[in-house]
């Protein structure tokens, strides 16, 4: 079983900025990739920003310049460095890790989420 936490979310104001963190733990066999996805009141989930194993990064469009994801020591932990907040980007952060148990085996993750409020 792999368990995903997320922390840093919380209020700031229009312009500021935010990291998040989040770390996968228990029956990690390989890692494929980690990201990092949105939802907004009212909104499907959107992905945000993800990092494969091998380093390959893909942002949203929205987000692209501002936000920047990486990888923590341990290959385990991601980071989401946003900067220059909007109102718009206020929502539900979740991290998502997704890899292998074992050879066989394959997880695919959920944190329970991170408040993520810019007001205006």
């Amino acid at each position: 079983q792999v368990h995903v936490v997320e922390s840093g979310g919380g209020l700031v104001q229009a312009g500021g900025s935010l990291t998040l963190s989040c770390e996968a733990s228990g029956s990690i066999f390989r890692l494929i990739a980690m990201g990092w996805y949105r939802q907004g009141p009212g909104d499907e989930r959107v992905l945000v920003a993800r990092i494969t194993s091998g380093g390959s990064i893909d942002y949203a469009d929205s987000v692209k310049g501002r936000f920047t994801i990486s990888r923590g020591d341990a290959k385990d932990t991601v980071y989401l460095q946003m900067n220059s907040l909007k109102p718009e980007d206020s929502a539900v952060y979740s991290c998502n890790a997704r890899g292998y148990e074992n050879y066989n085996l394959q997880f695919d993750s959920w944190g329970q989420g991170t408040q993520v409020t810019v007001s205006s």
